[in-house]
């Protein structure tokens, strides 16, 4: 699907304390299998972020996909250059504390609770997030896409099963950061994809690695089967 064809639409979704945030939300057809909530990176709820919700529609989830940096700038969709990875990043400094990400996909699983048992997938920030939503969050089930800041969270346990999926040539999520997780969570399934960089699982930047996608994908719909439905 291209930006012209979405299967979705935009939503508005309110958090804890009264936050009002937007959010794409894409429904299969038939009945749903279950919930997911899908967490942007840095650069906002892109075309991309909107294709992967429409596709696990296609596969039967509810899917949607929270405007995480509507607390500190709304509408930010940004592209994939050094300069908008800069902006990216100023906008993502401005939310420190997680308990504020916690509350906007909280909102989210609350939009697709009525699906069934719900998900948190998350790439980059969102990996982060997907994180913070089992250990401190409602969610049933969570995916991890190359969270660099996972390992300074090791301290809070997983409340519901999650994977991790890292490149090796991530320059964010350094072996060692990966290590640290994987010694304080051995139960933790952390897939590693070799000379896959960070965000190789986003087609429109230039670290998408087809092969560790699709395997990556291979991995995450059986997980999600076994614990969402």
């Amino acid at each position: 699907m291209n930006g012209t064809e979405r299967a979705g639409e935009t939503v508005n979704l309110t958090a804890a304390v009264g936050h009002v945030l937007s959010a794409y939300k894409a429904v299969p057809t038939g009945a749903p299998r279950g919930g997911l909530v899908i967490v942007q990176e840095i650069f906002g709820v892109t075309d991309h972020i909107r294709d992967v919700c429409d596709r696990f529609a296609a596969e039967g989830y509810a899917a949607i996909a929270p405007a995480m940096f509507d607390r500190v700038q709304r509408g930010v969709e940004l592209g994939y250059s050094e300069e908008t990875v800069a902006e990216a990043l100023a906008i993502r400094r401005q939310i420190t504390d997680w308990n504020q990400p916690l509350m906007d996909v909280e909102a989210g699983r609350s939009a697709v609770a009525e699906a069934g048992r719900v998900a948190c997938v998350g790439y980059c920030f969102g990996g982060d997030t997907a994180w913070v939503g089992v250990t401190r969050g409602g969610f049933d089930a969570a995916v991890a896409y190359y969270g660099g800041h996972i390992y300074t969270l090791v301290d809070e346990t997983p409340k519901a099963p999650i994977i991790l999926h890292y490149g090796t040539e991530d320059h964010i999520a350094s072996a060692e950061k990966i290590a640290l997780i994987r010694e304080r969570h051995p139960d933790v399934p952390i897939y590693i994809y070799d000379g896959a960089g960070h965000g190789f699982n986003c087609d429109a930047r230039a670290d998408f690695d087809v092969a560790a996608a699709n395997l990556a994908l291979q991995r995450t719909r059986a997980f999600l089967a076994e614990h969402i439905g």
